[in-house]
């Protein structure tokens, strides 16, 4: 297993004991990109965020193809 995968392990395990606070931490770097993309693509943040939120809450069922 490699570095990557215990860190995304460890990350998954977090998530499902602190739900909220993972909300939290996306919301703010998702405005923090938006702010330092001058708003320019606040939509492509929120729809991105939206989805790593879905995804660490288990609505996103689907893996990525590796």
């Amino acid at each position: 297993m490699s570095m990557f995968d215990k860190a995304k392990e460890k990350l998954q395990e977090f998530a499902g004991q602190h739900p909220d606070q993972v909300g939290q931490g996306i919301d703010k770097a998702a405005d923090v990109a938006d702010e330092k993309t001058g708003g320019k693509y606040g939509d492509q943040i929120d729809k991105g965020a939206d989805k790593v939120k879905d995804h660490f809450s288990g609505g996103d069922e689907q893996q990525p193809p590796q």
